[in-house]
């Protein structure tokens, strides 16, 4: 089973996907980014932070929290509501960066979307 820690954007989470509704239904489903694990057990699930972005240190904080819990997450999705928000919500997040980023700071990999709907 593949702990995960998966982010939202705090701007259209609400809007798009009331509760994650579709996150959910994607890991028990296994679509998406979602399918290549044969289990998921979400650990922790937060937003990015607002814009123009705090993911870096907000993804340390989760991190650091759910390692004192003994439940270190294993892989960071960004959910598709980030991609959204980059594609055509005006967002300035690079995300091909942040994922970069985040590898090298987290030594997690790091995974863009979530979803396929």
């Amino acid at each position: 089973m593949t702990r995960a820690a998966i982010f939202y954007c705090k701007k259209i989470k609400d809007h798009s996907c009331i509760g994650c509704c579709k996150c959910f239904k994607a890991i028990k489903e296994k679509n998406g980014q979602y399918g290549n694990f044969d289990s998921i057990d979400v650990v922790s699930m937060t937003d990015c932070g607002d814009c123009p972005g705090l993911l870096v240190p907000r993804v340390k904080m989760i991190t650091q929290a759910a390692a004192g819990l003994e439940r270190e997450p294993k892989v960071i999705f960004l959910g598709t509501c980030m991609k959204l928000a980059t594609e055509t919500g005006g967002c300035t997040l690079d995300l091909n960066k942040m994922q970069k980023v985040l590898e090298e700071k987290t030594g997690k990999q790091v995974i863009i979307g979530t979803h396929d709907y």
